[in-house]
Parts: C-alpha cells; structure tokens; sequence
C-alpha cells in the first residue's frame, strides 16, 4: 500500500549500503518521519499535514478539491458495504440520476434552493460557444428525482418507493476548504423514499439514522447523539430534520455527522408527487431523504489522531496488521522475512487484513514511524529472538503496549487485541467527548461553557427568534454558537426556564460552534 511515496515531511535513515567487505546493511532506529505540528498547539494545521502524510489526501489544483487516495477508499469502502447491505435488508433499491439540473427543476422549490443557492455551481459554456440555458451541479438530488417519483408513482400498489444512490455532489460557497469536512466535491450516499402514510416515513426516519449511529461508533469508533434539529437548521425545505452529532473536543467544536430527514409533503405539492389510494382518492406521498458523506472520514481522522498521525479503527483500516522483519546483525535474515511471509500468510487467510514490509532500503525504525503515521492498528515485529522463542512482539497503535505472543496462538491473541483496540477508541473518545459536556441554565453560565470550549447542554423555548439572538450575540472570530440538536433522551423539563428568555422551557438542546 505504501511505497515510501510522499516522504516530504523527512526521508527518514537508511540503511548504509556502501558498508565494505560484503556486510549487511546496517540497521539504523532514527527516522525523519514526523509531523510539523502537535495536535494540541495548531489543529488545523495539524489535520492537514496528517491527512497527507497519512496518505489519505493529496491537495489538488482546484481550490477546494481533493485527490482520495486509496487509503481513504479503503475505509469509505467499508462503510459503504455495510450500509449498502443494511438498507438493502429494507428493500431500498439502489439508482443513479444525472449530475446535471436544469434551472427551472431546481428553482421549482422556493426555500430549498434558497437554502443552497450560495452553493450551486453552474455550467454555462460548452468549447467557446455559451449555452442557451446555464445548467446546474447537483448540490443534492431532490430537485433531480422528484419530477420523476412523479411520473413513476400512480396509485397506491407503487408505494413505497425506496430509493439510494451512491454519487458525488458539488458545492461551491466556502473560502475555507478542509480535507473531507468542506470540500467542494464530496462522495455520499442519498436516499429518497416516498410513502403513503406519515407513519412510515416516520419509521423509516429513525432507522436510517440508527444505521448512521452504527457507521460512526461501530465502525468509526466515534460516540454519537441522536437527536433533532431546530426549525432554524432543518434542511431547506423539509418537515422536519434528525441527525447524529459528534463532537471534537480539541476545538470544542460540534459536527454534524449525517442527516435523516422527513421532508413531509412540501416536495410532493410542488412536484405533483401524488397516487391514488384504496378508496380511489387522490393523495399526496411523504417523503424522506438521508444522507451521509466522506466527511465521516474527516471525524474519524480529527477524534482519534495524534502526534504520530493518523489512528485507525481496525473495523475500518484497509491494512489491519503490518508485519515488520527486525533483521539484527549477522541475522539469518531469510528464515526472518520467511516468518514474516508465513505470519501474513496465516493471518489473511483467517480474515484480517495484513501485509508485511519487506523493502530492504528503510530501517526497522523508519518503517514503525512510517507505518504509526498511517495509523495500522497493529504492529508485528519478527526477529531472531522472536524466530528462536516461536513468538512475535505485538504493538499496538492506540497505547503503544507490546505483547509477545506464542506463533500457535497468533490467530486468537490477534482477533482479541483487534476488538479490544476498537473498543478502547471508542471508549476514550467518549471519555473525552463526555467531559466536555457541560449542562447550563442561565445565559451566564453558558458563555462561560462557551469559552471553555463546551459542547452545552441548555433548556430553551424552542422559539426561533431566541436562537437567532444567541448566534448574533455570540458571534466572533470562531464563529456563533447554534443549536447541534435536540436530544432523544430529554432530562425532566418540569419548572425549568429557558436559559437564554427565563420563559417556559419546552426542550433541552444541546449548543456550541460547529464545523
């Protein structure tokens, strides 16, 4: 996977190779790999050069636009099994619809495309010659497919439609672009269903989003909050909107993690999505759309990496194990890399996912730092004393333990080490996550959360003018504070006031900046 490629940030000692007299190469522990910045000291800074070095990106010419190396299709890949195959389970069938909208679909929905109009990117020439009508980028695929649900959907024997597409979208307003989190093309999925009850759509709402929990803290090792958004988030032109929050306590900023929502029947009467029911009446459909993005891979990234780069979940790595031979001196080095070939061998044909470094021009120690800043869950180092005691020595990538571990218990010990490192990932993360929860009751106590970077637990009256009012007071360099999302579980609401007006509370919700 990785061919010593990228190597800017330090190429790292080699070993001598005009050693005289035919000796063998000498291994040598130092290395030039490393990051630049510390995650604590610059985080921006440090986010890029690790999704770099990581090999997870490279930079484009095109502001805003990044090359996905496969290191990243790898995990995106994974996630993309899952939930193709989860969704399938609920008899949503996959399609794919043009990139292009024309102007007059895409404007059929007042407050949807206001809500995306910043971000529209338009093509409005072909060779030198202008186009008659400019034609639109999809944002996103409701104005694409909807004047076909449309045509498609009659009477009530075509109901459910249940729909997903795996695509890319364009979106072009920002000027602060970041690798997976603001890019201004991006790979998703979406899915749009059409219903005959309000029911069912409700239903199908909330498992979608369970499947978006699952993504992030079963495979991403990522805590999450279900919840629902305010009438001031919800997306443009929908009923209503739930989504899964995560948090990166380093910038005390929350992020959106993917989005399920119940578009009611606004899309319906503006598009004439309506069928003919049992009684021969004539109805509209409910509609729902859900999404979730490569940004996925950019949370992942910012919870769990650190000085040393990149951190993989193992459920997610493309190589699971790295098997390094540590050939010392006078070493039968062959019987070593032949170890290190069975050792692979072994346990691919178990199931993980491991491959062993045999290049002969890095040293052991360039090729741990190397292997640390792609974040491999494990590592496995084979040397004499390890071929002579019939063992191998076990790091691991999230604390750095080493084990030594019997070769006829290799498969076993592995599958162990592989769950519980997924687990102690998720189980850190929460930790961290949950100590920056703060819950407040008055306006006072939450600017001073606000300032300790908190992602704030607060009761409100749900009244969309008071949440305007906090983003406008609480604006600056690091952006406004807003709600994340309204929590499933609520603390009791009974005598509580809102921490912003002292009126009524009628919903905690959790606030803070976000990306």
């Amino acid at each position: 996977m990785a061919s010593g490629e990228g190597k800017k940030s330090g190429e790292g000692k080699k070993p001598n190779a005009n050693a005289k007299g035919g000796k063998k190469k000498e291994v040598k522990k130092e290395t030039g790999l490393g990051l630049s910045y510390k995650k604590e000291d610059n985080f921006g800074e440090w986010y890029s050069e690790v999704c770099v070095n990581g090999e997870m990106i490279e930079y484009y010419d095109i502001s805003g636009c990044y090359i996905l190396r496969p290191w990243t299709m790898a995990v995106w890949e994974t996630m993309q099994t899952f939930f193709d195959a989860e969704i399938k389970k609920m008899k949503i069938k996959n399609c794919y619809f043009p990139l292009f909208v024309s102007p007059s679909v895409l404007q059929k929905e007042k407050d949807h495309i206001e809500g995306f109009a910043p971000e529209v990117a338009w093509v409005t020439k072909s060779g030198q010659s202008d186009l008659e009508v400019p034609i639109a980028i999809r944002p996103t695929s409701e104005t694409v497919m909807y004047p076909y649900y449309s045509k498609w959907i009659r009477g009530h024997r075509d109901l459910p439609l249940r729909l997903n597409q795996w695509c890319n979208v364009v979106r072009w307003e920002f000027s602060h672009p970041t690798p997976f989190i603001r890019s201004r093309e991006f790979l998703w999925q979406e899915g749009h269903t059409a219903f005959a009850t309000k029911e069912e759509a409700d239903t199908e709402v909330l498992e979608i989003l369970e499947l978006y929990r699952r993504v992030y803290e079963e495979y991403l090792a990522i805590p999450v909050i279900k919840g629902k958004k305010s009438e001031l988030e919800k997306f443009a032109g929908g009923y209503y909107t739930t989504s899964v929050e995560a948090f990166i306590p380093n910038t005390g900023r929350g992020i959106q993690g993917a989005t399920s929502h119940c578009l009611g029947q606004n899309f319906a009467k503006m598009f004439d999505i309506t069928f003919e029911n049992e009684k021969g009446e004539k109805a509209m459909v409910w509609q729902n759309s859900w999404a979730y993005s490569t940004r996925t891979i950019g949370v992942m990234i910012m919870v769990h990496g650190d000085d040393k780069g990149l951190v993989m979940p193992p459920k997610v790595a493309s190589v699971q194990i790295i098997v390094v031979p540590v050939p010392f001196k006078d070493a039968d080095t062959q019987a070593i890399f032949d170890a290190c070939d069975a050792t692979v061998k072994t346990l691919n044909e178990a199931g993980f996912r491991a491959e062993a470094d045999l290049r002969d021009n890095y040293s052991p120690g360039w090729k741990y730092s190397h292997w640390e800043m792609k974040g491999v869950p494990l590592r496995i180092e084979i040397g004499p004393k390890d071929l002579a005691n019939k063992q191998v020595r076990t790091v691991r990538r999230d604390n750095s333990a080493k084990v030594d571990i019997p070769m006829v218990d290799l498969v076993e010990q592995v599958k162990a080490m592989l769950d519980n490192i997924q687990q102690n990932l998720f189980d850190v993360a929460k930790q961290k996550r949950d100590a920056c929860i703060k819950t407040v009751r008055t306006w006072d106590e939450f600017i001073e959360a606000l300032g300790q970077k908190k992602m704030i637990l607060a009761p409100w009256c749900d009244e969309m003018e008071v949440e305007k009012d906090v983003k406008a007071r609480t604006k600056g360099e690091t952006g406004a504070a807003k709600t994340l999302c309204a929590p499933f579980h609520q603390p009791d609401l009974e005598g509580v006031s809102c921490f912003v007006t002292g009126k009524p509370a009628k919903k905690w919700s959790y606030w803070g900046r976000s990306y």
